[in-house]
């Protein structure tokens, strides 16, 4: 009965209100809610694949090449499991009547298309009509870049084709992925027309097969799949199923996700420093009830107990509201943007989101308070008739501390485990201790310097240095809050600085143009067109063909064990070449090149990284199928390569007589001798597009820049969550100022009262203040770049460049903050009455 009565006793007492602690019930709110919001919005789009699946991948199953058409024997055999359908994509040159020209992503399509779902155009036209006869669908893209409108005429190779209308969308978009032209949807019979389908060209046959009008069981499918691996074993098909559409996204999305999520954590790690700051506030203003209950005989252990009873309740209100900001995330996300998003978004509740950030916000908020909350134990009956001062001397038994460092654990062992990238999870774990115990040693060395400075000079300055170590001083939350806000801040800015500037070529000799699909026969015509429209360019070349990985050191593709970071190697074809020499832009880290006329058994050079990713050495085996041939060869050399110099470079690079006799395009690079120049760009572009109409023209600038309008809206995300991150440090900063306001109350009705004036005050409050954001930016800033420089240098393999502009901003930003937020505090203060105030102390 003694525990229920302690019970009643602490949730009665809370009838009082929540004064006090509003700040930290938004420290919790905040830090829950960009956990559960962005897990739910990651499983929302999981789900919007999982249930669109079938209609997205256009039937059960598909089987794409590249190079050739599937054999009548392959067709034989999924046309028994059920409806096929084909697709082929590749890149073109799309021109106007007047030659200018653009590179386009040319989709050609059977006259049952789409076999599921429905495609939308503008004017609304049945598929078939409006692709018969040499029709084309195109995108706003296309119609922009050549100046065209619905109803006129464009060249696709040697056809001319008829704008019939836009596409407003198709149902298997995603399945054909992300291209960097613009879109054009023809016909098969018109695809033919055009020319462009010759051997070795870059065209990609996917056949998809519906197994029936009704979904069949998964297992079905996957029976499907293994019969078309066990009866065409160097096929080289890739095969995707229903629930794996595009798995490349869905693995983006959980990265993407679980690093908002990360950082969510953060926020809610600095909103702990809040929490503590709340737990001890809390206490100081329960201490005359608590210290009543202490003179009727409860023991210390209950003290702490009715304590922790009423701060964890009102911790359960910010988890709750977090909880709930979270859930209705996804549909907040469908209301403004659902239209507009590509992918098939399906919002719902989910209940293990919402289990994972009660989790996490309740160890937080146990592991920040139970160690200002166990100072309780020992508080003495007297402390009733005690000053305001007298209570901060409390001592606090080591089992509280204790519990504290295992409520920790227990949250960095959740945050771990929970995660699908582990070892990213225990790396942000780690670097957030060690980040806290940083700041701790900051603002304890801090406090240290300014309790030994000389009290001489004006009486600003000594105020100032007494503030900054005095017993309640904001010193420690100011620099634990800002200085890991900040500090996550400058990271994100600065890894996006470093990842935008590998966008644009900066190094000697990076190409201006990429020209796909020259044709053998016309690769020596084509150079001296380049040479005479462009004079003195310097030209690259290299053979180009495309095949999938299917064994690594003997091991079937499926079964390798690989890094994450070297999976994508092994989904797909891949881009491959062979040469006699070196590759510029490249450098053997092991191994040696062979000889330039070496004609012996095939050997190939990897890539660095993708070697270590996938496990591969000096001496194993590599097979790739190539245009349905399996070719086996001995690893020789491990390339080091600087992407960024733009060079003509593959993962694989083989000896010279590995493909010899197989049917291959050219891939040619050209560089302006006086650099870029629009002009002569636009008119290379028309040109080439008239002489060689198959062969497509690739500016390098218009890629990076759809690139980089990708990573600016991947940005966006990035800098909302970082921010959340310093919206919390503000909060708790607010709420440490609100901590021991009753402490600067005293003190400035005291020195009020001995004739202190009010500038005088404000003053000693802007040096305290301008001190503590110094050295919080200062840290956050050498925290942040050191942070950047191992994701950008270490995990990203990119060469690091410290940017001043965004590291000043935040360090401004933080003295700024710091500085606005200590005086708006301390002005409020200066406006109390010595007599009015002096009573309710």
């Amino acid at each position: 009965m003694r525990g229920a009565a302690l019970a009643r006793f602490a949730f009665r007492d809370l009838r009082g209100g929540l004064a006090g602690l509003r700040i930290f019930i938004a420290c919790l709110a905040i830090g829950v809610t960009a956990i559960v919001g962005v897990n739910s919005v990651a499983q929302a789009l999981q789900d919007g694949l999982a249930r669109e699946g079938r209609r997205i991948a256009g039937g059960d199953a598909s089987f794409s090449v590249i190079h050739r058409q599937l054999t009548l024997e392959e067709r034989a055999f999924l046309s028994a499991k059920g409806t096929l359908d084909d697709v082929e994509t590749l890149r073109a040159m799309a021109r106007n009547a007047s030659g200018d020209a653009t590179l386009a992503d040319v989709k050609a399509v059977g006259p049952a298309w789409p076999p599921l779902g429905e495609a939308v155009f503008a004017p609304a036209v049945p598929p078939a009509d409006a692709l018969g006869e040499f029709g084309a669908e195109v995108d706003d893209i296309l119609l922009d870049r050549l100046g065209l409108k619905v109803g006129d005429h464009f060249s696709l190779g040697s056809a001319s084709l008829t704008i019939r209308g836009r596409v407003v969308s198709e149902p298997d978009s995603l399945a054909s992925g992300v291209g960097f032209g613009a879109h054009v949807l023809i016909s098969e019979s018109s695809l033919a027309a055009t020319g462009l389908v010759q051997p070795g060209a870059l065209v990609r046959y996917t056949t998809r097969v519906k197994m029936g009008e009704t979904p069949p069981p998964e297992a079905q499918v996957k029976a499907l799949l293994a019969d078309a691996r066990r009866a065409f074993p160097q096929a080289g098909w890739e095969v995707r199923d229903r629930t794996k559409v595009s798995p490349e996204f869905s693995r983006n999305i959980d990265r993407f996700g679980q690093f908002l999520a990360l950082v969510g954590l953060i926020s809610l790690v600095v909103g702990g420093v809040g929490v503590a700051n709340a737990a001890r506030g809390f206490l100081d203003r329960k201490r005359t009830s608590l210290a009543i209950l202490k003179a009727l005989g409860a023991t210390g252990a209950e003290i702490v107990v009715t304590a922790a009873m009423q701060f964890l309740a009102v911790a359960g209100v910010g988890i709750g509201v977090g909880i709930g900001l979270g859930a209705a995330m996804p549909w907040l996300v469908a209301l403004i943007a659902g239209a507009a998003l590509p992918y098939p978004f399906e919002p719902g509740l989910y209940p293990r989101e919402w289990a994972l950030g009660a989790l996490y916000g309740g160890l937080a908020a146990l592991a920040f308070s139970i160690a200002p909350l166990g100072r309780a134990h020992d508080l003495p009956a007297t402390a009733l008739f005690r000053d305001l001062v007298a209570g901060e001397a409390w001592p606090i038994r080591w089992r509280y501390p204790i519990a504290a460092t295992l409520a920790a654990a227990l949250l960095a062992g959740a945050a771990i485990l929970f995660s699908p990238q582990r070892s990213v999870a225990m790396t942000v774990v780690v670097a957030v201790a060690l980040a806290l115990a940083a700041l701790r040693g900051v603002a304890w060395g801090g406090m240290a310097i300014a309790r030994r400075l000389p009290r001489r000079g004006p009486v600003e300055w000594r105020l100032a240095l007494s503030n900054l170590h005095r017993p309640g001083a904001a010193t420690p939350a100011a620099v634990l809050s800002l200085g890991l806000g900040l500090g996550v801040l400058v990271t994100l800015a600065l890894v996006d600085v470093n990842l935008r500037s590998q966008l644009h070529p900066g190094v000697a000799g990076a190409p201006d143009f990429y020209f796909l699909d020259v044709r053998g026969d016309q690769a020596n015509a084509f150079r001296d067109f380049l040479e005479l429209q462009a004079p003195g360019a310097k030209i690259g070349e290299a053979p180009l063909m495309r095949g999938r990985i299917v064994r690594v050191a003997g091991v079937e593709a499926e079964k390798v064990h690989v890094r994450e970071s070297a999976q994508w190697a092994l989904e797909g074809d891949r881009g491959l070449t062979y040469s006699g020499t070196v590759p510029a832009g490249a450098e053997i880290v092991a191994g040696a090149w062979w000889v330039p006329d070496y004609a012996g058994p095939p050997l190939v050079s990897v890539e660095e990284e993708i070697a270590k990713g996938l496990g591969l050495k000096l001496g194993d085996d590599i097979t790739v199928n190539v245009l349905g041939r399996e070719v086996t060869a001995k690893v020789a050399n491990l390339r080091k390569v600087n992407w960024r110099s733009f060079a003509i470079n593959f993962v694989l690079v083989y000896s010279p007589d590995t493909f010899r006799g197989a049917p291959h395009t050219a891939l040619m690079t050209a560089q302006f001798a006086n650099g870029p120049n629009p002009q002569v760009e636009a008119a290379l572009v028309r040109e080439a597009a008239k002489a060689f109409p198959d062969v497509a023209s690739v500016r390098v600038r218009e890629a990076l820049q759809t690139i980089e309008g990708l990573v600016g809206r991947l940005d966006t995300a990035i800098r909302a969550a970082a921010l959340v991150a310093l919206a919390s440090a503000v909060l708790v900063l607010a709420g440490a100022m609100s901590a021991n306001a009753r402490a600067r109350a005293y003190d400035a009705v005291t020195l009020k009262i001995l004739g202190a004036t009010r500038a005088r005050l404000m003053g000693a409050a802007l040096l305290e203040f301008a001190a503590l954001g110094a050295a919080t930016a200062a840290f956050g800033v050498g925290a942040g770049a050191l942070a950047a420089y191992v994701i950008v240098a270490k995990v990203m393999a990119f060469d690091f460049a410290f940017a001043w502009e965004p590291a000043l901003i935040a360090a401004l930003g933080g003295l700024a903050l710091t500085v606005l937020l200590g005086l708006a505090g301390t002005w409020r203060l200066l406006g109390l009455k010595p007599a009015a105030a002096l009573r309710g102390l």
